[in-house]
């Protein structure tokens, strides 16, 4: 069997669930030929760089522009003609992404991004493959863009993400609720005491998680300045040189500071609460680790309404002005019951085997059925 996996390198969330789906079958299905790529490589140079640097500027210059256009692609009234433009566009920048997958032929295309499904939607209409095509929605929240006419099923964060499709008019036996694919890292059980001591972490202390994202936005120092002296701080910094630079040069107590790291499961196995925005992978990942999460610096579009959603079922804090803040946490680290039944409710929405319910459900055939 021939499965594609692909994605589109705008933002690191739809990379790194085509890469925990990747990995999952190439370990549990060595048999199967499997190819991983960002859809993007195979658009012009041109095309590329406005789709995947342009959504970097606007989340980071422009953030009223980006909430602009996600209104604007997601209201009924204006879908005819956006949804005309941006299939247009999409199809005449795309013809090495449609020649690979012709070339290909595969029986399965996975897809974590919609601006694939637009390019294979459109071959499968005009009788070029004949490919299974599995849309994995990244996101709580469903905007319009991810629905195509090609796809065979859908895979969806939560019920409600199903029930917002449903209303959309997608067929409710082509949607599993299996949640957003994460690596099987974030599954599994961590001794906290060991990683506390390998990680040069006190166990003992309420700890804080602060990663905001690649280039870790936001008023990271203005949290860590609220903070530092109430309880242990771990930051993140990623590829923000100039803010790792600075947290260590002002030598916190209480704080310790990373700066591009691949073990994020150890640091949310030893922390009590996680500060972040509410990207949907990051919410995954944190609720299948079991963390309350608070949320910061959210991107107006699809990150807002990850927050609003899982404000509804009562999991996870928007915060506004990181005044607020330090009550919220202090509230929490002296009511160590109230956070015990804030992750009982994460429990119940947690889905922790995603990439391992999608297996099974195309090893065994049964995606046929529902097709």
């Amino acid at each position: 069997m021939k499965i594609i996996i692909t994605y589109a390198s705008a933002g690191t969330g739809h990379r790194r669930a085509a890469e925990a789906i990747y990995n999952y079958f190439k370990e549990n299905c060595p048999a199967y030929d499997l190819k991983i790529i960002d859809a993007l490589e195979k658009t012009n140079f041109l095309f590329k760089n406005i789709y995947s640097k342009g959504y970097l500027f606007l989340v980071n210059h422009a953030l009223w522009l980006w909430g602009f256009s996600f209104w604007l692609t997601s209201v009924k009234a204006s879908r005819p003609i956006t949804n005309i433009l941006i299939s247009a566009i999409d199809r005449l920048n795309a013809k090495n992404l449609s020649d690979f997958l012709i070339q290909e032929r595969p029986d399965f295309i996975i897809s974590t991004h919609f601006f694939p499904p637009e390019i294979a939607t459109h071959l499968k209409r005009i009788k070029k493959i004949n490919s299974k095509l599995v849309t994995v929605i990244t996101d709580f929240g469903v905007h319009p863009l991810w629905i195509s006419g090609g796809t065979d099923m859908y895979i969806v964060a939560s019920n409600f993400s199903k029930e917002q499709l449903i209303l959309e008019g997608v067929q409710e036996n082509s949607i599993k609720d299996f949640g957003i694919p994460i690596d099987t890292k974030f599954s599994k059980q961590y001794e906290k005491n060991t990683l506390c001591k390998r990680l040069d972490i006190e166990p003992d202390k309420f700890t804080i998680l602060i990663t905001t994202g690649s280039f870790a936005i936001g008023q990271v120092e203005e949290i860590v300045d609220s903070l530092y002296k109430e309880v242990q701080i771990l930051v993140v910094s990623a590829h923000n040189k100039i803010l790792y630079a600075r947290l260590r040069k002002r030598n916190y107590p209480n704080v310790r500071v990373f700066g591009f790291i691949d073990n994020m499961q150890e640091l949310m196995a030893v922390s009590d609460m996680i500060i972040t925005k509410p990207g949907g992978l990051t919410i995954a990942e944190s609720l299948a680790m079991g963390l309350l999460p608070i949320f910061i610096t959210a991107i107006p579009g699809q990150e807002t309404e990850n927050a609003k959603i899982l404000a509804k079922k009562s999991i996870g804090i928007n915060i506004k002005d990181v005044g607020s803040l330090k009550d919220i946490v202090l509230d929490f680290r002296g009511h160590p019951g109230k956070l015990k039944n804030m992750k009982e409710r994460i429990n119940e929405l947690k889905r922790p085997f995603a990439v391992k319910e999608l297996c099974n459900v195309i090893c065994q055939g049964s995606i046929r059925d529902t097709c």
